[in-house]
Parts: structure tokens; sequence; C-alpha cells
């Protein structure tokens, strides 16, 4: 898998996966900031960003392709960070291929199943012909009538593409509404564990990580420790970057 992904710094490898409908600009901020002590790797998932397209997208999958990619790049051991649907993939990755992660982040998100989250952001998506498209604005308006956070509207149109022939979708709009069931599901199976330090950060404000799910964190990943980021919700690193820098580097270090 021929991933792509963009490298700041020099160091021990500090490997970067954004959430779902994202990208590896969504972490350029804060890996600049990694950077003056790691290698920082941020990484366009499959299906996501500038990354190539697949036939369907599963949780063991994506942590295959994420360990042949850094193999690829000569990564035999490193950091893993993960947010949201990414940090699912740091954890399977970290299961699957403990020899290859040395430390585990993740950032709001806990391994077990969630319920159907995202109807609402797939009928806006689905609302949109890109190939019709006169300008940006047109897409706002037209995704408006299902989501009524401007915010959120124009994080998700950073997956529009211009090119000669038009606008189009960065992300496989199709794999990611079709196979959304796996990526809701839980990661790793009954035994399975990580033996190296783990931590779990979680926004005060966010619901994705509760206090009944450390249970399960520990279950697979018993060096875990949960730490909550007060004033922040799901997305962590946008609401408290410096809190969550801090905590990350103090972790690292």
């Amino acid at each position: 898998m021929d991933l792509n992904y963009k490298t700041y710094g020099e160091g021990y490898p500090l490997v970067i996966l954004h959430g779902l409908f994202g990208s590896l600009d969504n972490w350029s901020t804060l890996a600049r900031r990694w950077a003056k002590r790691y290698r920082v790797i941020l990484v366009d998932l499959p299906n996501h960003g500038r990354s190539p397209h697949t036939d369907e997208i599963t949780y063991p999958q994506l942590a295959h392709d994420l360990a042949a990619f850094l193999e690829g790049i000569g990564v035999d051991a490193c950091y893993l960070l993960g947010h949201s649907m990414g940090g699912k993939v740091a954890m399977q990755t970290a299961l699957t291929y403990p020899g290859l992660v040395e430390k585990l982040v993740v950032v709001d998100m806990a391994p077990r199943q969630y319920g159907r989250g995202h109807d609402d952001v797939f009928a806006a998506l689905r609302a949109l012909d890109p190939s019709s498209l006169e300008d940006r604005r047109d897409a706002d308006a037209a995704m408006e009538p299902y989501l009524q956070e401007k915010g959120v509207r124009q994080f998700l149109l950073k997956n529009l593409a211009r090119d000669d022939e038009g606008f189009r979708w960065r992300m496989n709009l199709e794999v990611l509404d079709n196979d959304y069931e796996n990526l809701i599901a839980s990661v790793g199976t009954l035994g399975q564990t990580y033996p190296k330090p783990a931590l779990f950060l979680r926004g005060s404000k966010s619901g994705y990580v509760k206090e009944e799910d450390l249970d399960g964190i520990l279950r697979h990943f018993p060096q875990a420790q949960l730490t909550t980021i007060q004033g922040a919700g799901h997305w962590v690193h946008a609401e408290q970057p410096e809190e969550l820098y801090t905590r990350v580097a103090e972790f690292l270090s």
C-alpha cells in the first residue's frame, strides 16, 4: 500500500493517524512542534486524502496496510498516535504488530463498538454531486440543510479536490458509506493484549470515552493510563492543542 504521507523533523519516528473524513493535514501544526524531537510521519489512511482507494475497509486490513507501508519506508519501530477512527487503527496495529509500536497514544476513542453517529454527514455528502459544482459556496449551501454547523461543513469540504475536469471527492465516499458498520466495530480479539505503555486521552466534553470504557481499555492495554483534557470535545487536538501537546510530549519522553 503506497500511502500518501508527509514527514517533519528527524529522530525516533512518531506516526500520526487522522480520523474519519480527515487527512494528514489535520495534524500538521502539532506535527511541526513534535518535529523538534522526533521524525513525525503524518499518514493519509486508505480511502482518505491522497492515499489509494480500496474495495473495502476494515480495521485488520487498515492495520496490515499501515504496517506494510511503514516497513516500506524503513520504519521497524515507532511511537503511534491516532485520533478517533485513526485511534482504532492505531489500537488494532498495536495489538496485531506489538513489535512495531513502542508506545501508543489514542485520542478520544475506546476499543469498543459504537452506535451509528454519522448518518447526517453521509446524507449531506450524498446530497452533493461534485461534478456539477461551480464553486465551494454551492457545496456548502447544498450541505447546510443536513449539517447546521458551519465548522463541520468546512471540515468535510476539505475533501473536495478540483482539477481540469471540475470537482471530485478525494475520499472514497462509496466505501466509507457502505462499510461504515466496520468502522464503528470494536477492535481486538478475546485475550489479545498490547503489553507496552499506552496513553488514552479524552475530551471532558466528549462522550466517546466513558468511565465504563476503562475496563475494556485495560483488558487489551493493561499498561494504559486514561487522562481527561478539560474544555475539549472530540476534536481534542483542535480545541485544546497546548494541553494535548504537553501530555503527549511528557508521555513519550
